[in-house]
């Protein structure tokens, strides 16, 4: 951590490719420079959002005034001309415009963009006055080589360091939910708690709590920690799609009703990550993005789902990944102010859209990239949205009864390997597994792999059609 350069492979080694979140999120950041002109393109005529008509939330503990949307610093903006290094110059200005327009909580950790996220975020930031802004980061001590408590101090201390603070807003264990031993293992028995809570009542800490994802048994249990570790807050995944419908999509996860009740019961914030699941409820099919449009027509696809997230009032703030500038600035519209949703649009969104949504049956893949990097080089993130887009846009080749299958098998492989370099495809997978327990959606990788690279090999055979069937 203290080398300026240290390398990926370097970075992979020391804290661990193998430990659950951390590779993927530090592979988050490596954004494709078209997607960049496709969200200049598609908000060409996007009007500016308002300066001074931040909504804000009220910390209980603090009294103080939280903006509702929250930066997450996980995606952040890499040059044109080399996307391996970070466009420092852009970031500046997107805090600049963000904090002019009043946003104020920043969110990032010492695993996001390979370890670099945090030294980027301290750089801008480190040109405002402190008093302008919250900045939450994490103890990201994922892999059991950092589950010392040397080595989890020294991670908490070199956050300060890079971030340039002499004190930290919001400090978070970072995504707990895999099971009680680890949570014990990674903070109680190694006596970082005890530390950590000293830190808060010496004020280097501010406020301290966790972020979920897992189980629900390890969210009640922790949760019911509250009078031993008094939460600040707690960091949770919550949109209209994961209100109801987490645990029918996937057994493991769940339902963000369930957890935004439990806060709220002890009545502790609920800062949300993931309202928009990775950019799913803002690229959703064709037919159902005609729906949203008509009814606000003015308003984007996505500012649904964070006018949804914003909405409950025990919500502090909501993060959003905004790499490109187009992407703050229509986060800013939905919030300056919010208007929040009815009742009726609230049920709208998580009982009919979300209904709609489940039955497509896609994968569940929020690109979050957790899963990266694979050993074998496989881009599993970019081959789940592929096919999730082309079933969404009903090109995904059916086979038998398909009257337009050579059209759409041509447009599927052809497109795969435009979005996939071949190298990366799911024929190199082994089955090894090690991207699995990373998921935060709990998606059992290999074997989505295994039945898009079936469903491939097919279509390469039968030209007609006459025997393939998409994955179910």
């Amino acid at each position: 951590m203290e080398k300026k350069n240290i390398s990926r492979r370097s970075f992979l080694k020391a804290f661990g490719a193998g430990a659950a979140g951390t590779a993927a999120v530090m592979a988050g950041c490596k954004e494709a420079n078209k997607a960049g002109e496709q969200a200049a393109e598609e908000y060409k005529n996007q009007v500016e959002p308002a300066v001074g008509k931040m909504t804000y939330r009220e910390n209980p503990k603090t009294k103080e005034k939280v903006s509702i949307l929250g930066y997450g610093m996980m995606r952040l903006p890499t040059k044109v001309d080399n996307s391996d290094e970070f466009d420092q110059e852009m970031i500046n200005k997107q805090i600049d415009y963000a904090l002019e327009h009043g946003l104020n909580y920043i969110d990032t950790s010492p695993v996001y963009c390979q370890g670099k996220s945090e030294h980027c975020t301290g750089i801008a930031l480190s040109r405002h006055k402190r008093s302008e802004y919250f900045i939450a980061t994490k103890l990201s001590n994922f892999n059991r080589d950092y589950w010392s408590f040397e080595k989890s101090k020294e991670m908490y201390l070199n956050s300060m360091k890079e971030l340039q603070v002499d004190y930290i807003d919001y400090y978070l264990l970072h995504a707990i939910g895999g099971g009680m031993d680890e949570f014990n293992s990674r903070y109680v028995d190694n006596g970082i708690m005890d530390f950590l809570m000293k830190e808060r009542e010496a004020g280097r800490i501010r406020n301290l709590g966790f972020s979920f994802h897992g189980y629900q048994a390890v969210f009640d249990e922790v949760l019911a920690m509250q009078d031993k570790y008094h939460w600040d807050f707690v960091q949770i995944e919550l949109n209209y799609l994961d209100w109801d419908y987490a645990n029918e999509i996937n057994e493991r996860n769940v339902d963000a009703s369930y957890l935004y009740a439990e806060l709220q019961k002890r009545g502790i914030p609920a800062v949300i990550m993931e309202p928009l699941l990775g950019g799913r409820l803002a690229n959703l099919p064709q037919y159902l993005m005609t729906e949203l449009k008509s009814k606000a027509p003015e308003r984007s696809v996505a500012s649904w789902a964070f006018r949804y997230a914003g909405t409950p009032e025990g919500v502090l703030t909501v993060l959003s990944g905004m790499t490109y500038m187009e992407h703050l600035k229509d986060n800013l519209l939905s919030y300056c102010p919010l208007t929040p949703l009815t009742d009726e649009e609230m049920r709208y969104l998580d009982g009919d859209i979300a209904h709609k949504i489940v039955r497509l049956e896609n994968i569940p893949c929020n690109d979050c990239k957790y899963c990266m990097p694979c050993p074998y080089g496989i881009d599993i993130p970019a081959i789940f949205v592929h096919y999730n887009k082309c079933k969404n846009d009903g090109s995904l080749p059916m086979g038998i009864g398909d009257k337009e299958y050579r059209k759409h098998r041509r447009q599927y492989l052809i497109s795969l390997d435009r979005a996939v370099p071949r190298d990366r495809q799911p024929d190199h997978c082994i089955q090894c597994g090690q991207c699995e327990p990373h998921c935060p959606q709990n998606i059992r990788i290999p074997r989505e792999l295994r039945k898009i690279d079936e469903m491939i090999e097919e279509l390469k055979r039968d030209p007609e059609g006459k025997g393939v069937a998409a994955k179910e």
